[in-house]
C-alpha cells in the first residue's frame, strides 16, 4: 500500500523547498548570525513529515538542514538551537551541525564550537 501525503505534509514540503533555496542563497550572502528564513504560515506541526522528506531528497549539508528544521520547530513553539561541532584536530578538518535535542551517533565525535539560537 503507497502512502498519500497530507494536504499539511504537501504544505510543509513547498515551504521547506523555498526556505532550504533562502538558506542556500542567503549563506553565500550575509554573515551566519544575520541570517533570517521565512517562517512557515499556519501549517500545523503534522506536516513535519513533508519538511523532513524535503530535506532527505535535496540532500542539503548538515548546516543548511538544521537551519531549516530549526526554523520549523521555532515556528511551532520548539526553541531549540543549532550546534556546531568540530572534530578532532588530529584529524582532517570535520565539522558538523545539528539540533540540539536531535542528536545522533555522527554527533558523538564532534566537539561543540558554538550555539546559534533560534530568530
Amino acid at each position: 500500500m503507497r502512502y498519500l501525503p497530507t494536504l499539511a505534509e504537501l504544505r510543509a514540503a513547498r515551504w521547506a523547498n523555498r526556505a532550504l533555496s533562502e538558506v542556500r542563497h542567503k549563506l553565500s550572502a550575509v554573515p551566519l548570525s544575520e541570517l533570517v528564513i521565512a517562517a512557515p504560515k499556519r501549517l500545523p506541526p503534522s506536516g513535519d513529515r513533508g519538511v523532513r522528506a524535503v530535506l532527505r531528497l535535496r540532500r542539503p549539508s548538515c548546516l543548511e538542514a538544521a537551519l531549516v528544521r530549526q526554523r520549523w520547530l521555532a515556528a511551532h513553539g520548539v526553541n531549540r538551537e543549532v550546534i556546531i561541532g568540530v572534530g578532532s584536530p588530529s584529524e582532517d578538518f570535520l565539522a558538523h551541525a545539528w539540533i540540539e535535542g536531535e542528536e545522533d551517533v555522527v554527533c558523538a565525535r564532534f566537539s561543540e564550537l558554538t550555539r546559534l539560537a533560534p530568530r
